[in-house]
Order: structure tokens, then sequence, then C-alpha cells
């Protein structure tokens, strides 16, 4: 084709997106709606475009269809007036309405897909993108002409260029940046967090082509304040790894000075608030039992697999992870400490875990190190019971455990407290009070003890 039509044809298809997304008549197809793709969902459809949620479980579509909300920092009054009303298969919903279906033909109704699916890792701690594959081939077999195609979920750098992008081209007469734009734009969300929501974090994109990332930057500066344009899908890739590599780091490290505080017998978070007081050069965090989650003790570990295919070996990244994840043992060994020093061994005593989410006032246990904190107690013969406010039941390795109904009961019965997750509705000093022994992984318990019973 002579060069001068397919750039016409470019700019007609940008500008005629470009002119959808303006005035809010661009269908937003959403690809997995759990903690990252529900939220930018409800976002579009409260902006006023019509939304289609798309996810391969039924029950969560159907869930959401009732106007129902299974993510915490979603309410379902915000997400109840928005629902559709049943429309027929293929048709999508008006705009600033949204509606869930499990079938990716609706994409050849969508103008936009933005794709929000897990990317854990295996056994062998090795990058699994079955789950972007699986809906990078779905979202292949319905893409056309003018469609914009965004990637969110954390990878590797390169990612979007190697995998996704062969997929919607394959067996097809498409050229990126010109017949369809594609881009990756990293997720920020941290669930939990109420003064940073998706609305006033600002957002990197990059596309894989100019005319990707004008497109994309052009849709998301529909719902986000502030966005943050970079020349490239793989500097966008970058800027998500670094920044969860650098709380990786930090978080090991003064995991590491709390060990050697330990040891030297210094009061660590002494240490950390007296630094804490200058006002350059220094940034808090803290120690704790080890890290959790979606982001941090996984995204490293794709930047490290990506540069162990270029024959380098990322040293700090895996440093990091060795002391994180040993930190369940250095405080499992803390209660046996506590233990033997009040005379009881470990085998046979009842141990309370206080929290079980990742973080704290969050329902979230994916990665949490509480996890391992309750396989190393039981694995030492010791009866161990848990009290989440956030989690009801949780199952791990193959064993179902339920939180303790009274809480009080529960550490009245106790041998020894081991706090892991610092929920703000815990009433600190009624714990102190009533607990035989403590063990405190987040320093929750610090100024209870001078709290007047």
């Amino acid at each position: 084709m002579p060069l001068l039509p397919a750039v016409s044809e470019c700019l007609w298809m940008k500008d005629q997106l470009l002119s959808k997304i303006a005035q809010h008549d661009a269908v937003i197809a959403v690809v997995g709606l759990g903690y990252v793709g529900l939220p930018l969902a409800v976002a579009f459809a409260e902006r006023g475009f019509p939304v289609v949620g798309i996810d391969v479980n039924a029950e969560k579509v159907a869930a959401l269809n009732r106007g129902e909300s299974y993510v915490q920092d979603i309410p379902a009054a915000r997400v109840a007036p928005l629902i559709a009303p049943p429309v027929p298969d293929g048709i999508v919903p008006a705009r600033g309405r949204l509606a869930a279906t499990t079938d990716y033909a609706i994409l050849e109704r969508c103008d936009a897909a933005i794709v929000c699916v897990p990317t854990p890792l295996n056994k062998t701690r090795d990058p699994d993108v079955r789950f972007l594959i699986e809906s990078g081939e779905a979202i292949a077999a319905h893409v056309h002409p003018g469609m914009l195609v965004i990637l969110e979920s954390t990878t590797y750098p390169g990612t979007t260029e190697e995998l996704l992008l062969p997929m919607l081209v394959k067996d097809r007469d498409l050229r990126v940046g010109q017949d369809f734009f594609l881009a990756f734009s990293p997720e920020r969300i941290d669930p939990g967090r109420v003064d940073f929501t998706l609305e006033t974090t600002p957002k990197v994109v990059g596309g894989l082509t100019a005319a990707s990332g004008e497109v994309a930057n052009a849709l998301y500066a529909q719902i986000i304040e502030r966005m943050v344009p970079v020349s490239s899908t793989r500097t966008a890739e970058m800027v998500k790894l670094l920044e969860n590599t650098f709380r990786a780091v930090n978080i090991a490290l003064v995991n590491e000075i709390a060990i050697m505080c330990d040891k030297l017998d210094i009061d660590v978070w002494e240490v950390i608030g007296a630094a804490s007081t200058k006002p350059y050069g220094f940034m808090r965090f803290t120690p704790g039992p080890g890290v959790g989650g979606h982001c941090i003790p996984l995204d490293p570990h794709y930047l490290s697999w990506k540069l162990k295919t270029l024959n380098y070996n990322a040293r700090f990244i895996q440093l990091a992870g060795e002391i994180n994840s040993e930190m369940p043992v250095y405080w499992v060994e803390k209660v046996q400490d506590a233990l033997n020093n009040a005379g009881k061994p470990m085998r046979g005593s009842n141990i309370l875990v206080l929290g079980v989410a990742y973080k704290k006032d969050v329902d979230d246990v994916r990665e949490s190190p509480a996890l391992d904190v309750i396989e190393l107690l039981r694995s030492k013969g010791a009866d161990v019971r848990y009290h989440d406010p956030y989690v009801a039941n949780l199952s791990h390795n193959g064993r179902g455990f339920a939180s303790e109904p009274e809480l009080n009961a529960a550490l009245d019965a106790a041998d020894c407290v081991i706090v892991v997750t610092d929920h703000s509705v815990y009433d600190w000093p009624e714990i102190v009070r009533r607990a035989r022994l403590i063990v405190d992984t987040r320093n929750a318990t610090a100024g209870a003890w001078s709290a007047p019973l």
C-alpha cells in the first residue's frame, strides 16, 4: 500500500477514536474484574462511558450484574446505580452504565480493552503469564481496526511488545499504531488506601507507538487527574518494577536492621523514630513479619527473571527476597523464646495469630507472611488459632481455618499472642491487658503498655 494512504488511514483511525473518547462515546471493556479492574470499570462508567466488564469467573460476573461488590474499596453503593438493565448478547450498555459478561465476543463492539488479569509467580518463582496469554488470545480473536488495547497487569519489561503484540497481529492484516493501538499502563492500586485514589494517583502510560501513547493518554485523562506519558511500553513496564523493587529492598534493609538491633540490645523502633526526624536523605520504612500482597513479593522477581535471560544476576533483588522471606522464621523463634522464658514448650501451646491479612485494614491474604507464620508454628507442634476482623475464613496448603468468633475469649485462652497485622480496629490496651505473652511484629502495642487499664 502506498505511504500516503497508510498515513491518512492512521490519522483517520486515531482521530476517530480520540473523538469518541472526548465525547464519552467510546465503549470501554475491562478484562479482569478484580481489585484493579473493577475500580477502573466503575470510574469510567461514573464518567459517562459505556463499560463492559469481562471475567472468566461466572459468579463474579453474576454478582456484579446484580449490583454487588466483592472488592473492599468499591462499595456496592457505587456499583449498583451504574449497572445496566439486562441487555441482549452482543449489545453494549448505554453511556454511564456498566454490564459484565464472560463472553469475549462483546469486544467486537468495543473501542478499547484494558487488560487487568493476574500475573502471579509459579512454584519456581518465575513469571506465570498463563492468564495474560489466555486473555490475549481471546482479545486477538476479536481485535478490530480502530481499537485500543492497554495492558495494566504487572509483568517483565518487553511483555507488551514481545508477548501481547504477536498474538494481536497473528493471522491478521493489522498494523499497530495505524490500524489499532497498543499501550502499557502499570496499575498503582493500593488496597485500603484513602489518601490516594485511582483518580488522584498519577498515571504512567507508554505506547508501543507515538499514536498508541497519545490515544491511551487521552482515554485515562478522562478519569485521572495527572497523566505521566513515557516513551515506550518497556519504560512503563520498568516503572512499575522499580517502584515495588525499591520498596522490597528497603523493607529488607530495615528488617535486617531490626535483627541487628535485637542482637545489639537496641530498640529498633527508637532508632527508626530518631532517624525519621532527618528532613532529607532518609525515608521511613518499618520492619515486620515479612512482605505480602499482590505486588512487593512478586514484582521484583519478574525483573530478576528477565535479567537472568540476559545473563545478569540481580543481586539486590535476590538478597532482599531472602531476607524478607526469612522474617517469619525469625518471629516464630521469638515466640519460642518467649514461651521458653515463661517455662512453656512450643509443642502443645495455644498460639493466637492476631491478624492474617497482608497489611492493616484490608481483607487480602495473598502472599501474607501470616500464612508462613501459621505453618511454622504448626510444624513445631503449637495449637494455632487466628483472629482477623476482615478475614472470616482462611485456606492454606489444603487446610481450612476460621477466625476465632470472640477475640477476648481467644486472648484469655492463648499462651502467647503474636501480632502479625496491626488492624486499626484492635483495642491494643485491652489486648495487652488480657494476653499472657505478646510477640509484636509491628510495634502495634508500643503505646498500650503505659495506657491506663
